[in-house]
């Protein structure tokens, strides 16, 4: 027996087991979607596709709740495919292997070995499974959509077709605080930075290689405002100060791999003239002490390293220094707050410096900016892009997509937060998100649609460290069902 089927309700978890075993990175979730086809049809529900992948599963109502209004159920079936450098996986073949500990204070959570755990949004579809396989469950009609690729674009979203649900109440299971209710979301977009460049020998320098590891990461939007290092800044600070005193050749530069997630690891390679490498090792030993008492509270682990490295071509000097000093000046995290007073704790506007590769002739910087007000979006990505083009970079800044705002007039909020106050005894927290959710792209095809999110309680999505409480799944099942049986007429 798994253990999840020792886990409660155990209808979800055995979902989820079986989800882990169905490769699904972000972009390449082929066998995702058929299993979900499949699933349906093999339950006798009707079942749709589209072109993109998506699949929307239909469940009548039950006897007596016919007159219901139609609610959809809605998850994203990619996930965030990371692991440590020392765990071996290969994500287009491999299942993720999940294991249970008790924390300090006696809570289970579940984790995966080394790998992200993929309960966003895993633990979504398994939940929209358990809803749909159920017959001791009270609701009106219900739709449950799965969605492709939320991770790295929302192109699911983006390309559902407005005819392809009929109903216009939305529950999207993508959230990560079991107790909050969010009712709107940040917009984003991605700067992609170019430099173009040659490459000379130093063979008369010395060269060294520097390491970052060890760091917490996590989301970019949902953890930027919670002080997590990042690895390329912590780089980029270093070569900065031993470039203005020494003069730094840059080699190779390798950190960070997805748009969403705080770049927890990095390497780079770099030259420096050879009578001061004593004088850059002090500097290296006096800079990591204090990185590490900036972030004792708050990135405890952060580990550095550096070692003599073999010579090979350097970037040329004006273009490696340009790439250097735009790390340096390039903003990152928390730009603004919100300004409405009962909101000033939310991230308004932020930037996540994401990742950077050097190739032979040419280094990729992305960067992942998010605001819930557009016209901040537009601005601090247009920021960003006027200090990399300062440095002769070239620029593109992708489409992006919308903020969500708050439907005043909500069915379902009132609903949900009266179900939650009558189940737990206490008022739900109703919250905006400074993270992208694909309610935002459904409220531009279907202009009409209330929607909401919740779900269950995650930690360190987008890494390794990914967890989810387990016993936060119990009481989002019971707090749905309720709000599935008082559903509005229609």
């Amino acid at each position: 027996m798994n253990m999840e089927n020792k886990l409660q309700p155990q209808s979800v978890f055995d979902e989820f087991a079986k989800i882990n075993q169905i490769p699904r990175p972000s972009k390449r979730e082929e066998k995702m979607s058929l299993y979900l086809q499949q699933w349906g049809k093999d339950h006798g529900l009707e079942t749709l596709s589209d072109a993109v992948g998506n699949v929307l599963i239909k469940k009548p109502a039950t006897p007596g709740f016919e007159n219901k209004q139609t609610i959809i159920l809605q998850s994203h079936m990619d996930m965030v495919c990371e692991n440590n450098s020392d765990t071996v996986i290969d994500f287009d073949k491999d299942p993720i292997q999940t294991e249970i500990y008790t924390d300090e204070n006696g809570d289970e959570w579940m984790k995966a070995k080394g790998t992200t755990l993929g309960a966003d949004d895993g633990i979504g579809c398994a939940i929209q499974l358990a809803v749909l396989a159920a017959d001791d469950i009270e609701h009106g009609p219900i739709e449950a959509l799965f969605t492709v690729d939320e991770e790295t674009g929302m192109t699911g979203a983006e390309n559902l077709s407005p005819d392809f649900m009929n109903g216009r109440l939305m529950i999207n299971l993508d959230s990560e605080d079991e107790g909050e209710i969010f009712v709107s979301c940040a917009g984003g977009c991605i700067n992609d930075v170019k430099f173009h460049y040659g490459r000379e020998n130093a063979d008369d320098m010395f060269f060294l290689k520097m390491s970052v590891a060890n760091l917490i990461g996590g989301h970019s939007g949902d953890d930027i405002n919670k002080k997590r290092a990042n690895s390329i800044k912590l780089i980029a600070r270093f070569l900065y100060l031993e470039d203005e005193k020494f003069g730094v050749r840059l080699a190779d530069l390798q950190a960070g791999n997805k748009h969403n997630a705080i770049p927890r690891e990095g390497t780079v390679v770099f030259a420096i003239p050879a009578d001061k490498k004593h004088e850059v090792m002090a500097d290296f030993n006096v800079f990591t002490a204090a990185v590490k008492e900036e972030f004792c509270c708050c990135d405890t682990a952060i580990k550095f390293d550096i070692e003599s490295a073999e010579p090979m071509p350097v970037i040329e000097e004006k273009v490696g220094r340009n790439i250097i000093r735009s790390l340096q000046a390039v903003t990152n995290g928390v730009f603004a707050n919100c300004q409405q007073q009962e909101l000033d704790w939310l991230v308004e506007t932020s930037s996540n410096l994401a990742s950077i590769h050097t190739g032979e002739d040419m280094a990729q910087i992305i960067l992942s900016p998010r605001s819930c007000i557009m016209s901040n979006l537009a601005n601090i990505a247009n920021t960003i892009s006027a200090t990399f083009q300062l440095a002769g970079a070239e620029v593109v800044q992708t489409d992006g997509y919308p903020a969500w705002q708050m439907k005043q007039d909500s069915q379902l909020r009132p609903i949900s937060d009266k179900t939650y106050r009558d189940i737990f005894g206490k008022a739900p927290k109703i919250l905006g998100i400074h993270a992208g959710l694909e309610c935002a792209l459904f409220a531009q095809k279907y202009p009409d649609m209330d929607m909401i999110s919740f779900g269950p309680t995650l930690r360190g999505v987008h890494s390794p460290d990914e967890r989810l409480l387990i016993k936060t799944v119990p009481m989002v099942w019971q707090h749905l069902l309720a709000i599935l049986k008082e559903a509005p007429e229609k």
